[in-house]
């Protein structure tokens, strides 16, 4: 277990748990929680196959700490949104899938965050915003780019604008989460889903997380050629032979109704 003043990191088997732990500040985004983010994610340890996301207390993450707003230079603020960009992208893009277990709270930099990780499951209790259009602010950690791509850019619009808070099941409803739970079953859901995920092919999840999402922003011809030379890289690796084999011999469960 590896744990700081804002965050923890305890092994659940092969699940990595990242705890938000700034419970009395609604787990506020300061600029040591996520370089400790970045941190966490930079250094998973080996056995590591997916991760949970989850916070501390009553909320998930309540946005930026505005107790650390400061008055910045274009440049510093360009420099301090990058800093986010390249922590956030670590949860996005490292080396395991990722699912967020999501209740009270998922504001502001919260909902930035929680755009980052692969599954999102919230409880009943979840709600989300995107303040910043009522502070003279915008948004900086990824959001304007990951959001839109989860509610479509007018929904996003809109919230910003007008400060339109989502409701748990409107915010599962239009794609802000996966999977609505009872209240205090997000992170029994989302574990039992990471751990799901982590008996997965390493290889097959690798190609989930970082071939998807460039295929869908690719012409199609480009998409269809880039899912091929995916697909036969992924069939090739011994544990996908094994797999394979395991099913045509009829050692492996078959898909079921749900």
């Amino acid at each position: 277990m590896s744990t700081s003043t804002d965050l923890q990191l305890e092994m659940n088997g092969a699940v990595a748990v990242v705890t938000l732990t700034r419970p009395t500040k609604r787990n506020a985004l300061s600029d040591g929680l996520i370089l400790a983010l970045r941190n966490v994610f930079e250094t998973l340890p080996a056995e590591a196959r997916a991760a949970v996301i989850c916070g501390q207390g009553d909320h998930f993450c309540a946005g930026l700490d505005l107790s650390e707003l400061q008055e910045r230079d274009a440049g510093q603020g360009v420099m301090h949104s990058r800093m986010w960009h390249a922590a956030l992208d670590l949860v996005q893009h490292g080396p395991v899938p990722v699912v967020a277990a999501l209740h009270g709270a998922v504001v502001g930099g919260g909902l930035e965050l929680a755009s980052a990780c692969h599954i999102r499951v919230a409880d009943e209790s979840a709600f989300y915003a995107l303040p910043e259009g009522s502070r003279g602010i915008f948004v900086g950690g990824g959001g304007s780019v990951r959001i839109p791509k989860l509610i479509g850019v007018a929904r996003m619009t809109d919230m910003m604008l007008t400060g339109r808070v989502y409701n748990a099941a409107d915010g599962e409803h239009i794609g802000l989460a996966q999977y609505l739970v009872p209240v205090g079953t997000a992170f029994d859901k989302a574990l039992a889903l990471a751990q799901r995920v982590a008996d997965n092919a390493p290889l097959t999840n690798y190609a989930l997380m970082h071939a998807l999402p460039r295929i869908a922003e690719q012409p199609a011809d480009q998409g269809f050629f880039t899912e091929s030379l995916m697909a036969a890289v992924a069939q090739s690796a011994p544990e996908a032979k094994e797999r394979v084999r395991a099913f045509l011999e009829g050692k492996a469960a078959k898909v079921q109704k749900g």
